[in-house]
């Protein structure tokens, strides 16, 4: 190969490779390549571009370049900003670098011309190589869909080897390296060996790329795709030092070590916020994970609130909140002394039992305050999905935690009193029985480590102070009721109410008007009216409703008038409420034969009920009347019985059954009546019928009976004694077996009463039948 040498301007290039019969743009930075291209632009054009081994070199040897390079035109020089040069140059031949020959500011080099090697290929071997060539670029085109569109058009209709070979490397976007392997190789089954070798290797890169996108994309479904972005982006955002925010994981983890928690809990939550850690995120299951972890967090486990020891001060508290109920506030008191004594102790299940309107939920409210503990209500009225109590499966969708566990969240610390309100009104379907759940949770024996289907963690509720409240324990079953301390909160007497109303309601019912006490006053004897003749109730519910329409009339007379205060007595009462509501069936004024009045307990409190008996020729039938329930039935029958068993004892004949019916009647046919305490006054009202002998008028009883005649004792004996006051009765018979609870009954509920205890019949008899 003979060389003729050069000398002429040279231009190092980084990262680019200039190829015979190629035109391409290029920009220069280096003051020395700049010199060089003006030194050529002087000249005759010509300039040497040879590509550096190393591109990160700044000042070029001759060590540092390659030996072959291009020989080029420069077609244009544009000069531009910030010290940039864009050149446009076409290659013309290949050169071969020899040693530079100045050290002036361009680099001057000594570039001697390559003669193409005589080829001795003859013109069927090129036609194969040519056929070969683009049949590889067929192949190539079958995988690089752009190619086949852009490139490979022009590239087919070539007719020449040498010419396509040269255009292969010139338009293929291949690498620096391979278009310099092209350049060395000086002849043309060399460049035909390389071209061909890069065409078969860029095939099987784009084979397996393919192969491997597809199998990614049939593994990766749209969640995952979502998490590789994210990843991606958490990986940007630390490279461009933006990364400020931590991960969900890592702030669970951060909140992990603060969490006040036994070292199971925490050793659950740790596992828990791994397998978080590895979930794709807005997968269904890590969002099911992600609420599993933050209410596990979210649960005070022990962290606790301090509580108000003085007792004093709680006294001060539950008298200032409420009128009465001694019971209640001495068994707070008594569990708060036990408590500062013991600094420990488990707290106990209290059920306050007692008609509506009594005030049991605000007592609640008032000891939480008194004690100072959060306070959280659940109501369980209705409530008949053992889910509700013990929490759902946390694999199922929508699962949450039960109200007892969702009561701590929202109370925030692990000793709250909460408030079970209507436990009577719970109830069981094919869904569990909720009363049952109930068990684990008010047992202080169990409930030391209480399970939440949901958590699956056992959670201390021995410090939890219950309070449940219900309307009678009947419809409570047995279990519960056993574990639960009953307190009774009964019914209101009338002085009760007056002072219930005059310290309390009135008060509040003017503050929720807009209104003051200097604008709108209550006498005495107008709130004794309105408890008397416009309310009929155990409680005061009704009460502060009355108080309320008088204070919304008050405030619009306020406004219409423009008066500057209202008084409320007695005599314009009517005015405000309209007639009165309510009377009292009073005592008969004489006596009277086969009518006895007796004493009911009914939802709003005691009540009176007159028995009316009358005998007529018949068949020896009984008749009753009145809508009686089957117990009251049942104790005709047995007052019945023992009627005729004792008849011979009041010279009744003994066919005299068999020729007359007898029929009991209790008026107000419209409501339903039924309990367990009308036996000795119907029995009584059956004696006086057969006998004539009349019954005294301003005398009630209370109590059933049984076949012998002896006297059984009964319940709410405070509101049946209430109710004999209402009707101004002056003797009561109650069961001897009552005298414990006529014991706790204050002063003020049996006054002007005479109580008699009757243990049988004839002593029943005896009190009631005049001679």
């Amino acid at each position: 190969m003979e060389e003729q040498i050069k000398t002429m301007p040279v231009v190092a290039l980084r990262g680019l490779t200039i190829l015979p019969k190629m035109v391409m743009h290029f920009d220069i930075t280096r003051p020395r390549s700049m010199a060089a291209v003006e030194k050529a632009m002087i000249g005759d054009q010509r300039i040497f571009l040879v590509t550096q081994k190393h591109h990160e070199v700044v000042e070029p040897e001759l060590d540092d370049l390659y030996q072959v390079g291009t020989i080029a035109v420069v077609k244009q020089m544009v000069k531009l900003p910030k010290h940039v040069v864009r050149v446009l140059v076409e290659g013309m031949e290949r050169g071969e670098l020899l040693c530079f020959d100045s050290e002036e500011p361009a680099l001057i080099a000594q570039v001697g011309s390559m003669d193409k090697e005589d080829e001795d290929l003859d013109s069927l071997t090129k036609e194969a190589m040519l056929r070969i060539v683009k049949d590889k670029l067929d192949e190539y085109g079958q995988v690089n869909a752009k190619f086949s569109q852009d490139v490979l058009p022009g590239l087919k209709v070539i007719p020449s080897l040498e010419e396509l070979l040269d255009q292969i490397a010139i338009q293929l976007p291949w690498d620096y390296t391979v278009r310099q392997g092209v350049l060395e190789s000086n002849s043309l089954e060399a460049r035909y060996e390389v071209i061909l070798r890069t065409l078969m290797s860029e095939m099987e890169i784009y084979r397996i790329k393919k192969d491997f996108q597809e199998k990614v994309r049939a593994d990766i479904d749209q969640n995952q795709k979502e998490y590789i972005l994210r990843e991606q982006m958490k990986v940007i955002r630390q490279e461009l030092g933006e990364d400020s925010s931590m991960s969900d994981a890592d702030e669970y983890q951060k909140k992990l070590g603060l969490l006040k928690a036994d070292k199971e809990t925490k050793d659950k939550l740790r596992k828990e916020i791994e397998r978080f850690r590895g979930m794709p995120a807005g997968s269904q299951e890590a969002n099911v994970l992600r609420t599993y972890i933050e209410t596990l967090l979210e649960l005070p486990w022990k962290k606790t609130s301090k509580d108000n020891d003085d007792l004093k001060h709680a006294q001060q508290i539950l008298n200032a909140d409420h009128y009465g109920l001694d019971k209640v506030k001495e068994r707070i008191l008594e569990y708060l002394a036990v408590r500062t004594l013991t600094k420990k102790g488990t707290s106990p299940i209290i059920c306050l039992v007692g008609p509506p309107g009594t005030g049991k939920t605000s007592i609640a409210r008032s000891v939480a305050r008194a004690l100072n503990k959060k306070y959280v209500r659940i109501s369980l009225g209705g409530v008949r999905d053992e889910a509700e109590i013990r929490g759902h499966r946390k694999t199922y969708v929508g699962a949450m935690p039960g109200r007892i566990v969702e009561g701590l969240r929202q109370a925030g610390v692990s000793n709250p009193l909460m408030l079970l309100d209507e436990i009577d009104k719970v109830s069981s379907d094919y869904k569990g029985d909720t009363s049952s759940a109930l068990l684990e949770v008010l047992d202080s024996e169990q409930n030391v480590k209480f399970r939440d289907h949901y958590v699956e963690q056992p959670i201390d509720l021995s410090q939890v102070l219950f309070i449940a409240t219900a309307n009678t324990t009947q419809t409570i079953p047995g279990p519960l009721l056993d574990r639960m301390e009953l307190i009774e909160v009964n019914s209101y007497t009338e002085n009760e109410k007056f002072h219930i109303a005059k310290d309390y309601l009135v008060g509040k019912q003017l503050e929720r008007n807009g209104l003051s006490r200097e604008e709108v006053s209550f006498s005495d004897r107008a709130l004794e009216k309105i408890i008397h003749n416009y309310t009929r109730e155990a409680g005061v519910r009704n009460l502060e409703r009355r108080i309320g329409d008088i204070c919304r009339k008050a405030a619009r007379e306020f406004l219409e008038n423009k008066r500057k205060s209202i008084k409320i007595t007695e005599i314009n009462l009517e005015k405000y409420l309209g007639k009165e509501k309510v009377t009292f069936e009073d005592a008969n004024e004489e006596d009277q034969v086969g009518v006895v009045r007796g004493l009911a307990w009914t939802s709003v409190g005691g009540d009176t009920l007159q028995i009316e008996v009358n005998v007529m020729p018949g068949k020896g039938n009984l008749l009753m009347t009145g809508q009686l329930g089957d117990v009251m039935k049942e104790s005709a029958q047995t007052a019945l019985t023992f009627v005729r068993s004792i008849c011979p004892d009041y010279q009744v004949p003994n066919d005299y059954f068999e020729k007359h019916d007898l029929h009991i009647h209790i008026p107000e046919g419209a409501v339903p009546k039924d309990g367990p305490s009308a036996g000795i006054t119907m029995a009584t009202a059956m004696v006086s019928a057969v006998t004539g002998r009349k019954v005294f008028a301003k005398l009630a009883m209370t109590g059933e009976i049984t076949l012998r005649g002896r006297v059984l004792p009964i319940g709410g004996l405070k509101e049946k004694i209430l109710a004999a006051r209402m009707a101004h009765i002056e003797k009561v018979l109650v069961p001897e077996k009552n005298r414990p609870d006529m014991a706790e009954l204050s002063r003020e509920i049996t006054k002007g009463l005479e109580i008699v205890y009757v243990k049988d019949m004839s002593q029943v008899l005896s009190q009631a039948l005049a001679s």
